[in-house]
């Protein structure tokens, strides 16, 4: 069967094989491993391979940084050019894309493409020595291992994180600019206590294994000490996967390394995010696992590491984010400065609040306050929404630009002690009507907070009953963007457009 495949191969390229010289011809004997000394960033196919499998058929694959191995099916070997189809990610109804291998004399032209990524490269014939060095060793994952409580996030977690404004462009003097800001506007001592660096930081491994930071960062421990010294908390980003969101380098293969490095710089928090994970972890099984793998390696570390999972809400997380060491969950994808997909996040995307109570939190992704793609009555509902469903504050924008109307409504005292309340109850909809949504929230001393939302794009109005508040009797409301007090319900709440009332109620037992 082998000598049968052989032959083929000879049909396939014999045209161009004339044309070419001997060693041109020897590329084209089967194996067939082909290699890219450039390829496209992403998926960064390093390899393809080629050989006949024992029913006959041809099997390959591409081999990338990203993805590592990426299997070829359905090959057909027409002319001169190869033609493969590749499993795709995360495009509706497109689960495979087609790729091509044209031999000709000047090597191989590669095309095609993954997600949104396209990818046209030409290779060359691989050496012995050069296979070796790219074939890919998989990293299998442990059996799964629940994970007891242990403690940490009591409440959700208040902080800033660098990705909504910096992306990946961030260095350690933005950082610390960032943590001297925290402490000298006061939100600090409003709560907001994490500083964490999202994607952007890595750089390369040693010899050793050991991941370190790129130029932008000469000191990570240095730097962790600079922000425990402003009395605020260090957090830090990786993947499961081989690349991060941004093409950095991920954790695969090297889990309980990164984190024995991460305890040993200082690090408080860890946003652990799928990524390119998602090619090797695409069922609840193995995403559960490869999470599982991380929250067991940051105990293991002895030192206290919030955990927040980003694998965008997928099989349910929820359910099991606590048993894999998580301290919050995301559930969805990112979050963007714009009111509509601010308030589909909010409204529609933010968990079971089953799930939600003290050690583990829904998490809709970061606050955009700030960042100046909405209003103040939109920012306004962000804040409150957030408040109201016990979801992490993260504040996402250049804290040095904090406006004196973003200031204030991030350090609403009243507003984050909603969110931060010890009962850890997700508030929901108790009625809706309209484009208004009336929700409620239980608190720990008795009181209910209720926020009445205006979806809608005009003004409008609503009065609230006691099935509104879940109780009969009113002592006290407050409402919470004005401090005014009074001893009962009015008649009417006026909300404008995309705006929110926010109300503090205390009821007589």
């Amino acid at each position: 069967m082998y000598r049968f495949w052989v032959a083929l191969w000879a049909c396939v390229v014999g045209s161009m094989a004339l044309a070419a010289p001997a060693a041109a011809r020897s590329a084209f004997r089967l194996p067939i491993q082909i290699m890219f000394d450039h390829p496209a960033a992403n998926p960064g196919v390093r390899m393809l391979e080629v050989r006949p499998s024992a029913d006959g058929t041809l099997s390959g694959l591409l081999t990338s940084d990203w993805y590592g191995p990426m299997p070829m099916t359905n090959i057909v070997a027409k002319s001169h050019v190869l033609r493969f189809d590749v499993r795709n990610l995360n495009t509706r109804g497109v689960p495979t894309r087609q790729w091509t291998a044209t031999f000709g004399v000047q090597g191989v032209v590669l095309d095609g493409g993954i997600w949104a990524s396209d990818v046209h490269q030409v290779g060359h014939r691989a050496t012995p020595a050069q296979y070796r060095s790219l074939t890919f060793h998989e990293a299998p994952l442990p059996p799964f291992a629940a994970l007891p409580a242990d403690g940490l996030a009591q409440t959700p977690p208040m902080g800033w994180s660098s990705w909504n404004k910096f992306a990946e462009h961030i260095d350690d003097k933005t950082v610390r600019a960032m943590a001297d800001s925290m402490v000298s506007s006061g939100l600090r001592d409003a709560g907001y206590v994490y500083v964490n660096i999202d994607d952007g930081w890595q750089g390369t491994r040693g010899p050793d294994g050991q991941i370190r930071p790129n130029a932008k960062f000469p000191d990570m421990k240095a730097l962790a000490d600079y922000v425990h010294s402003r009395g605020l908390k260090l957090g830090i980003y990786s993947s499961p996967g081989l690349r991060t969101c941004a093409g950095f380098e991920g954790s695969y293969g090297h889990v309980a390394q990164d984190a024995r490095t991460f305890a040993a710089w200082g690090i408080d928090y860890l946003k652990y995010d799928l990524c390119s994970g998602e090619w090797f972890y695409a069922d609840k099984d193995s995403v559960q696992r490869t999470y599982a793998e991380m929250g067991a390696a940051l105990r293991a570390t002895g030192r206290p590491i919030v955990y927040s999972l980003c694998e965008y809400g997928r099989f349910d997380v929820g359910s099991w984010g606590r048993s894999v060491g998580g301290h919050l969950w995301r559930t969805t994808g990112d979050i963007t400065d714009q009111y509509g997909d601010m308030a589909k996040i909010g409204f529609e995307h933010n968990g079971n609040p089953g799930d939600a109570g003290p050690g583990g939190w829904n998490d809709p992704d970061m606050l955009e306050i700030g960042n100046g793609g909405m209003s103040d009555d939109e920012y306004r509902s962000h804040m409150a929404l957030w408040a109201m469903s016990a979801a992490p504050l993260l504040m996402g924008h250049d804290l040095r630009l904090t406006s004196a109307g973003a200031k204030a409504l991030l350090e609403n005292r009243a507003v984050i002690a909603i969110d931060q309340d010890a009962k850890g109850v997700q508030g929901v909809a108790v009625r809706k009507q309209g484009a208004l949504e009336i929700w409620r929230k239980a608190l720990a001393d008795g009181d209910v907070a209720i926020a009445i939302f205006n979806r809608g794009n005009a003004p409008s109005s609503i009065g609230l009953d006691a099935q509104d508040i879940g109780a009969g009797n009113v002592r006290s409301v407050r409402d919470l963007w004005t401090g005014s007090v009074g001893t009962s319900l009015a008649h009417a709440y006026a909300i404008p457009a995309h705006g929110v009332v926010m109300l503090r109620i205390a009821t007589l037992s």
